[in-house]
């Protein structure tokens, strides 16, 4: 695909706000130690200022990640032009792993993929039930005998999505091996077709497609979008590194591979461990930016959670991983801008939610201390000329520069600001869900989210919805009272300042109220 002027323009418009929103908290971070006065203020700015070097480090890398992914179509197509189609067809085992789902939905895009365009004779497909449910596991045991579908049944679910479909590769002699979600409707038939020309190359592991949700509400495609930013800018970018991540579903593997490795690791996250382990071990990677298959709208709030849980669990665990491997000595085949790949992707989301609470609890303390913040008051806001203020007011703007960049980028590339809006909102509304997470992975406990699914705004109560999130309700509160005295004692912009963050993190309430 050929870059013409107008995207350019576009790319450097997104690296100048990642630059700017970088510059302003380290200027704020000069502010405070200008005006440190004692030892406590002093500790205070060299926080402030680790939490924004830590933070622009981010930033940094998401303008290289956005920068390099508008090379990647013309690198992916190069490949796909020396392409040639296949002239034998190796065997391909189809993986569905389904764990206490609704099993019309199961059998439903079973069904489909059952359609998908390939020898029949060279496909083969396996439903992975680890279901407790004994109804759900009549139901789809039925329907695979029925329709030649292997099914397997764990009376144990060790080692997750992992462990069953190492499971699988006991009873499966398949080349390669296709990984679909229960929820993942096909809608190209070609998927094999189009996949496994690139296997060609016998060093290629595993080939991933882009993964999208299927059009719902405003809710839900929002959160789609957020998925959308990691498939089109970030995956790219990192597979011009040969570190593009296997993303669990909607891709395909090479069984050799598979076994070189020594099976899926049985994390909660085994896709990013896969994709590590396949990296060490010489293998390439591909990403086709091409959609094959949509999973089910994600419309519950109640869902995101579990999902978030489980992805920041299952990074955190990957940080632990990747430093602590036991055969360091293939950590030295990484290039270092695949070590630098897989720790910001290992840091992603902790940056996202343990930072921003940081930032958060640090901000009280900078409210209530000595600061010439704590002087500045409605009144001579604007009849000043004191430098240290402007420092201030431009250190604080950074928080509208953070709120429009989702903005002005979601109406850029997806032509709507109101979800980029959304998106700002939901990684509040989940800084403190993240957070449990991360906690919870480095102490090595409960691995699963005590969220309850709930599929309509009717049945989440007020009271529950409090419960929820009760955690962000108290929080919210906490801050808008410090708010609320800020202001009293004459410090308008430090109380309007947590005021602000108060309106965010009750964000939580309000989304598990309106979509359960």
């Amino acid at each position: 695909m050929e870059v013409t002027l107008g995207d350019y323009r576009i790319r450097f418009l997104g690296i100048i706000m990642f630059s700017v929103l970088t510059a302003m908290g380290l200027i704020f971070s000069v502010y405070l130690l200008l005006n440190a006065q004692s030892a406590y203020t002093y500790a205070i700015a060299i926080m402030f200022f680790c939490l924004s070097a830590l933070s622009g480090v981010f930033n940094i890398a998401s303008s290289y990640w956005y920068y390099r992914s508008y090379f990647y179509d013309v690198h992916i197509d190069s490949i796909t032009k020396s392409l040639k189609p296949l002239s034998k067809f190796p065997t391909v085992a189809i993986a569905v792993p389904t764990f206490n789902e609704d099993p019309d939905m199961v059998i439903e895009n079973m069904k489909i993929l059952k359609g998908m365009n390939y020898p029949s004779d060279k496909k083969h497909y396996y439903l992975l039930d680890d279901s407790t449910n004994a109804d759900t596991r009549s139901k789809l045991s039925s329907f695979s005998k029925k329709n030649g579908i292997t099914y397997l049944h764990r009376n144990s679910r060790r080692g997750y999505k992992a462990g069953a479909l190492n499971n699988m590769l006991k009873h499966s002699k398949e080349e390669f091996v296709a990984v679909f979600d229960y929820d993942e409707m096909l809608t190209d038939r070609n998927f094999l077709m189009e996949t496994l020309p690139y296997f060609s190359d016998a060093s290629v592991s595993y080939v991933q497609t882009e993964k999208r949700y299927a059009k719902g509400t405003l809710f839900s495609d929002t959160v789609d979008l957020f998925d959308a930013f990691f498939f089109k800018f970030i995956q790219p970018a990192r597979a011009l590194n040969n570190t593009a991540i296997f993303a669990g579903s909607c891709g395909i593997i090479r069984r050799d591979a598979i076994d070189s490795i020594g099976g899926f690791p049985e994390y909660i996250i085994e896709d990013t461990f896969f994709s590590f382990e396949s990296d060490i071990n010489k293998y390439k990677s591909l990403y086709v930016p091409k959609v094959y298959a949509l999973g089910k709208p994600i419309n519950t709030f109640s869902e995101l959670a579990k999902q978030q849980w489980r992805y920041n669990y299952g990074d955190t665990q990957f940080l632990k991983y990747f430093f602590t491997r036991k055969k360091s000595e293939n950590k030295k085949l990484l290039s270092p801008l695949s070590k630098i790949d897989y720790m910001t992707h290992g840091f992603g989301l902790n940056y996202l939610s343990t930072i921003l609470l940081l930032f958060t609890i640090i901000s009280v303390f900078i409210v209530f201390s000595t600061f010439p913040v704590s002087h500045i008051t409605l009144k001579n806001l604007f009849a000043t000329n004191n430098l240290n203020i402007y420092l201030e007011l431009f250190g604080v703007s950074a928080l509208l520069v953070s709120i429009l960049t989702p903005v002005i980028l979601t109406k850029l590339y997806f032509n709507s600001a109101k979800k980029g809006f959304m998106i700002f909102i939901v990684n509040f509304a989940l800084v403190l869900v993240r957070t449990k997470a991360a906690i919870s992975a480095v102490f090595s406990i409960n691995p699963k989210a005590r969220w309850v699914r709930i599929n309509t705004r009717d049945e989440m109560s007020l009271t529950r919805a409090i419960k929820n999130s009760l955690a962000e309700v108290s929080f919210s509160a906490l801050l808008v009272s410090l708010g609320a005295v800020a202001i009293f004692i004459d410090n308008f912009s430090g109380g309007v300042w947590l005021l602000w963050y108060g309106l965010l993190y009750s964000s939580t309430f309000f989304f598990f109220y309106k979509y359960g």
